[in-house]
């Protein structure tokens, strides 16, 4: 299956790489439904994930959607795996368009790639939602920067200039796909001659269904677990992503 899977990628000039939550969980960031993810951290809040991470809950309950969003979100000590160098790699190489991901770590720009469609968004961007001003992930984590005008401490944090209220620029319960995004990654997936799909099980839409808009020879579907996309796949690997990339084109002689 190795031997075939270079074969493909060595005869492929645009290539897009769709990947879900096992990209990252390879990494150590805990899966959304896993035992020891999201699903487990809310035991003390006696409310669902869908709800606590919902825009309607981060409007009427802005401190304990910060608080709960600080603490199982965002991962600072977490690096890139192999799956991720071996997508930068691709890139330098010229071989592939961009990446395409549901995920909301920026570990694939830390590891080198550049063309990244984050369907979901990234804890690494932020922004005021009074002036629109940037800032970073340090800027939210940094307690001196949640002090409201009264002078009181919390886990929201403020803009400098403004006052305003910094949220992730990531994408909640109740909202939509950035249109932007979405047309960006089906142009690129439309045009791509192979498309590999990597760590999800491929059951979230919309972005599931981005699947659907390649024209090209080969889908490459790699996860650990069977998927509903599985007979539409020139080559089915069930194993890890970070595994399977790594062995194929970080251990090349």
């Amino acid at each position: 299956m190795y031997n075939e899977l270079k074969r493909i990628i060595n005869s492929s000039n645009r290539i897009v790489f769709f990947g879900g939550a096992g990209v990252s969980t390879e990494s150590g960031v805990p899966d959304f439904r896993s035992q020891n993810g999201l699903y487990e951290a809310v035991q003390e809040f006696g409310r669902s994930p869908e709800e606590m991470l919902s825009y309607s809950f981060f409007i009427s309950n802005t401190e304990t959607f910060f608080n709960y969003y600080k603490n199982n979100l965002i991962y600072t000590d977490v690096k890139p795996n192999n799956a991720h160098f071996a997508l930068a790699k691709l890139e330098s190489q010229g071989k592939l368009t961009s990446v395409v991901t549901q995920n909301i770590d920026g570990l694939h720009q830390m590891a080198g790639s550049r063309r990244v469609h984050e369907l979901h968004g990234s804890v690494m961007k932020n922004y005021c939602m009074s002036c629109n001003e940037k800032y970073n992930l340090d800027y939210i984590l940094n307690l001196k920067n949640c002090i409201d005008d009264n002078g009181k401490k919390s886990h929201i944090p403020y803009c400098n200039k403004c006052k305003g209220i910094v949220r992730p620029d990531v994408v909640l319960y109740e909202e939509t796909l950035k249109q932007s995004i979405i047309a960006a990654a089906i142009k690129d997936i439309s045009q791509a001659d192979t498309l590999i799909v990597g760590g999800t099980s491929l059951v979230v839409y919309p972005a599931a269904g981005l699947i659907d808009y390649f024209r090209g020879k080969n889908i490459v579907l790699i996860n650990k677990s069977k998927t509903q996309y599985d007979y539409k796949a020139s080559l089915v690997i069930n194993d890890s992503i970070g595994k399977v990339l790594g062995e194929c084109l970080l251990n090349e002689e």
